[in-house]
């Protein structure tokens, strides 16, 4: 296991929110499934307790920790994408396997953890700052999923 690594708090499926990552996302993977070697508040022992993983190169572990804790915006995942195709791919994914759709590029999974899908030229558009980062920011203001085009032809004005 890494040294830093992320600590997702799941209900109880925890190893399959760490393969739908896996299959979704470049350099993911599963890694150890833990059992529970004993009964706790929340499952029996040989429960899956905790999950390593993966995700785009990040690494993460899964805790089956119960009902008590839920995911919100305050933490999210942020993938960068290159183009629409990228954005597309990965949106559908999250949104279109229960998950929901929000603003600015965001969408939960069906679990509830948030994600950021940022196409590079937005993130680009917005470094260079002035009237160029301006048109494309409210551009983004008015969207759910980052739409390149519409970024792009803000940028150029």
């Amino acid at each position: 296991m890494a040294k830093n690594t992320i600590c997702l708090w799941f209900d109880k499926d925890a190893e399959e929110a760490a393969r739908f990552y896996a299959e979704i996302f470049p350099d993911s993977e599963v890694g150890a499934v833990m059992r529970a070697p004993g009964d706790y508040p929340d499952g029996k022992q040989g429960d899956v307790l905790v999950v390593e993983f993966t995700v785009a190169g990040v690494a993460c572990i899964g805790l089956n920790g119960g009902p008590i804790f839920k995911h919100n915006e305050a933490f999210s995942f942020q993938i960068s994408t290159e183009d629409q195709e990228e954005t597309d791919r990965y949106w559908n994914a999250i949104v279109g396997n229960g998950g929901q759709e929000s603003e600015c590029g965001w969408c939960k999974d069906r679990w509830g953890v948030s994600w950021q899908i940022t196409p590079r030229v937005l993130t680009e558009a917005l470094a260079v700052g002035g009237a160029e980062a301006k048109r494309a920011f409210e551009a983004m203001m008015t969207m759910r999923k980052i739409d390149v085009a519409t970024i792009e032809a803000a940028r150029r004005g």
